[in-house]
Formats: C-alpha cells, sequence, structure tokens
C-alpha cells in the first residue's frame, strides 16, 4: 500500500450512580467533553461550494501539541453518515497543517503544493519516532487526487449517490444539497491507512489512543440555511470538537478496561469489544441560543451532529433511515420565558414527529422548530436530540437504552449599519455522553422539569445552613433515572 488516500468501498450512562463516576481520574478519566489535546477531532458540519456559484467553503487545521510524530487520519462522511473519502495527515512533532477542504473537493489536491508525508524535517524541538510503527508506509501520501475519484466524492456530497456496487445496493447514503454537505473525523493513527471506522481491524490494528490533537475550522461565506448566497467575505471559526481518549496511550488494538458507559465509536465496534477505542462519548441534550427576525435581519443556524440509527458497515442500504432520525423534544424559551412547544417523540415509531439527518445546518425558523409568537426576535431552546436508541448501539445488562450522542454549534447572523456580522460558538450540553437519557417534560409519567443532567441540589458534607431550614438541600445531585 502506497498511498495514503483512499476513496471508501472502491470509490468510494454511565446509567446509574455507581457507573457515573470513574474509576479514577488519572490520564482525563471524565465524560466531561472540552477543548484540549484530543484523540479524535469532530468537524461536525462542512459546507463547500464545488459549482462555483458562491465560493462558500470550510477550512480546518490540525495541530500536534507534543514532540512525537503523529499521523491523523482524516475521514469524510455524507450528511447521512456514510465515509466516502479518507486521507492521512503526517504530522512531525509540535507540527501543524491547514486543509481547505475546496482544495480537496474542487481541485482535487490536499495540502497544496507537496502534500504531507514523513520525508519533512522535524524541527529542533520534535523527537524522531514515538507511538507509530516501524514501517509507516506514509511516503506515497499523494498531493493530488485523481479527477474520477474528486467527481464521485462530489455526487456523493452532493446528489447522495455512492457508485460503488456490490458494497451499496441501492446506491444513496446522503442528501441532496446545492452544496457538498457532510462532517468530518480526524483520528489519531499508527500507520497510513485505508481503513474505515465501520471496519472492525480499524480498531483493531490502527486506531491510537495518545491525547495529542488539537483543531479549529472556519465557515467561509456561511448564510443564514434557505436562503441566497451570501458575501463570501462573511466568515465564522470555532474550535472543533474534541474527543478524548480514556484512559489515554497504549498501542493499537489495546484493549484496556474504562469507567466509560460506551465510546465515540461505539456503533462501529466488534460486539465483543464495544469499549475498544475508549473515546469519549458525546451528550444527548443541550442549551442552544438563538437570535431570529427583526430590521437588522438577524438569523441563527443550528448545525447539528447526530449519532446514525443504522448502518454499521460497507453497506448503504441501511444508511438511508439516517436521513431523517427522530428527536426527542425541542422547547423554545422567548426572552420573558415562554415556552413554545411541538410534537416530538422519545419512542418512535410515532404518528407525528420532527426529525433531523445525520448532519445538517437549519434555520430556527423552520418547522423543525417550535414557532416563535409574540415580539421577542431572541432566546434559547431545550434540544434533545435522543433518537429512541438503536439496536445497532451497545446496551449494558437490565438497563435502559443508552442516549444517542449529538453535538450542536450555532452560527450567528445580522446586519447593522451595512455590516454583516456572523458568530459561531457551541451550544451549552446539559450533560456529558454518561448522563443517562432525559425524559421528555410532556412525558406519560408527569411533567419532568427541564434542566442539568441530575437531580435536586443538596448541600455538600459538613455544610451549615444560616436561614434556618435544610429544605434547600432536600434530594440528591445525582440522577435517579436507570
Amino acid at each position: 500500500m502506497k498511498t495514503a488516500l483512499w476513496l471508501v468501498a472502491s470509490l468510494l450512562l454511565c446509567t446509574v450512580a455507581s457507573a457515573a463516576v470513574p474509576s479514577s481520574i488519572n490520564n482525563d478519566d471524565s465524560c466531561d467533553i472540552r477543548v484540549g489535546p484530543a484523540a479524535t477531532l469532530l468537524l461536525p458540519y462542512f459546507e463547500v461550494d464545488v459549482f462555483g456559484n458562491s465560493g462558500r467553503t470550510t477550512l480546518f487545521t490540525i495541530t500536534n501539541v507534543s514532540r512525537y510524530p503523529q499521523i491523523a487520519h482524516v475521514t469524510l462522511w455524507t450528511d447521512s453518515a456514510y465515509p466516502v473519502l479518507t486521507f492521512n495527515l503526517f504530522l512531525t512533532g509540535y507540527d501543524v497543517q491547514a486543509i481547505n477542504l475546496a482544495d480537496v473537493l474542487l481541485r482535487g489536491t490536499i495540502a497544496p503544493p507537496g502534500g504531507t508525508s514523513p520525508a519533512t524535517t522535524p524541527g529542533s524541538l520534535s523527537a524522531a519516532s514515538g507511538n507509530l510503527r516501524t514501517s509507516l508506509d506514509c511516503a506515497g501520501n499523494p498531493a493530488v487526487l485523481p479527477a474520477s475519484i474528486i467527481a464521485d466524492v462530489r455526487d456523493a456530497l452532493t446528489l447522495g449517490i455512492i457508485r460503488s456496487v456490490p458494497f451499496c445496493s441501492i446506491g444513496v447514503a446522503g442528501g441532496v444539497h446545492i452544496d457538498a454537505i457532510g462532517y468530518a473525523t480526524i483520528d489519531v493513527v499508527a500507520n497510513c491507512t485505508n481503513l474505515l471506522p465501520f471496519d472492525p481491524l480499524y480498531y483493531t490494528t490502527d486506531l491510537l489512543f495518545d491525547n495529542v490533537l488539537i483543531g479549529d475550522y472556519q465557515q467561509i461565506g456561511a448564510v443564514p440555511a434557505g436562503t441566497a448566497n451570501g458575501s463570501a467575505t462573511d466568515a465564522t471559526g470555532n474550535p472543533m470538537v474534541h474527543i478524548r481518549a480514556v484512559p489515554e496511550g497504549g498501542g493499537a488494538g489495546s484493549n484496556v478496561s474504562t469507567a466509560l458507559p460506551y465510546t465515540f465509536y461505539d456503533r462501529y465496534t466488534p460486539s465483543a469489544t464495544r469499549a475498544i477505542d475508549r473515546r469519549q462519548p458525546l451528550p444527548s441534550t443541550f442549551a442552544a441560543r438563538y437570535v431570529q427576525g427583526s430590521a437588522n435581519a438577524f438569523a441563527t443556524n443550528f448545525n447539528v451532529w447526530r449519532e446514525g440509527t443504522n448502518g454499521s458497515g460497507a453497506s448503504c442500504k441501511s444508511y438511508v433511515d439516517n436521513s431523517a432520525i427522530p428527536i426527542a423534544e425541542i422547547v423554545r424559551f422567548d426572552e420573558h420565558e415562554n415556552p413554545f412547544t411541538g410534537i416530538f417523540c422519545a419512542e418512535p415509531p410515532c404518528p407525528s414527529f420532527a426529525t433531523l439527518p445525520a448532519d445538517s445546518a437549519t434555520n430556527t425558523n423552520l418547522s423543525t422548530y417550535p414557532p416563535l409568537a409574540g415580539t421577542d426576535v431572541a432566546g434559547w431552546m431545550y434540544v434533545n436530540l435522543n433518537n429512541g436508541g438503536s439496536p445497532s448501539y451497545s446496551t449494558q445488562p437490565n438497563r435502559a437504552p443508552r442516549p444517542s450522542q449529538n453535538w450542536v454549534t450555532i452560527s450567528m447572523f445580522g446586519t447593522v449599519a451595512g455590516n454583516r456580522m456572523t458568530a459561531e460558538f457551541d451550544a451549552a450540553p446539559l450533560g456529558n455522553g454518561c448522563s443517562p437519557a432525559s425524559l421528555t417534560s410532556s412525558a406519560n409519567s408527569g411533567p419532568v422539569p427541564i434542566g442539568p443532567a441530575g437531580g435536586v441540589f443538596v448541600c455538600p458534607p459538613g455544610t451549615t445552613l444560616t436561614n434556618g431550614t435544610t429544605a434547600l438541600c432536600a434530594g440528591t445531585n445525582i440522577n435517579p433515572n436507570p
């Protein structure tokens, strides 16, 4: 194998108190997601104009913050969670590499002008070797891709068409868009490889657990979803989602006990070794700010990444279901605390429920979200994106189905005094990947308060109240739901 870029398929909660507390705090043994050195980076949404209409594109940058060389394995996925392209970036110690997805999807080039390879001379503070295989097979990292491959990738990301028989018996594993839309994962691996996250060998031979990468992205020419092309000078930026290995370190294929109830790649790992990838799971509930309306053309996109319910292998037939995944609940609050609700479903099938695909950017004025009544133009939404579970997910004996993983970023737009303004930031998770599934606020068992994961606050041991009552400390801060 002399090439580091491959096309896929020939184109190609801790649910109880005892489980919610990690066994140790060694090696970042935690479910909380934060921006810090990680083993996987998630670019939750990208959009690239591949037809020359607007110049819209997505840039991302990967940095190796360790002195040892690393290989960053990049995978591009459709908005129905089907992987269509992968390539490897060899990073020397303290190296940084920027990628413009327009270079990849329009011009077929990676890291121009020369790509990346082990031939790069390390800096004076960089080490010569690290947790990589002796024979890296990265010398052939290509800088230019065949035009036929790039054309097929564009079809996959714009039309959802996967040109790969017999792997794709239906041939559709994505939505139809004017621009190329999807998401990307960047993993630390031991070698330049053609394996993808849906291949069991990826976890036994390639995937590493070193928390050494940081990353960020920029959306150039972003506009409110559903509107006409905007100015190419508009831009937003944000850190990627930093997903750490818990505990970190160890060679490819090492299977180390962890306190995590499941992992980021849970849907793809072998059933006998579900926790082998050791990457932190992502949460299911979020608090997301919005501005919408007024003479200043305020608008907000929710850019939503969701864990698919189907598709754990090369066949793309089941990936079609990932184009419309049920949403548990969304409640909109305006600036006067008025709630507005829609019809949602925690346990499909339901007679009527809202859906979103595995990856999307949607305007908050769309019918997916509860309508905004009254005169307020801003507020926040409670977003419970749990899809109700899937047979593809791992389960724990005598436990309720685990919540699905999700991530939400917010793009805000507005025009003031002729100046077009944009901003991008993460929605606030209301729990973490170890939090049990949240019941809907209109569940049959009665209203469930919207709020952070957990129960009623308690006072720490030894606390003395000065107000003469202990009523404020009743209950427990551990979520009682199984």
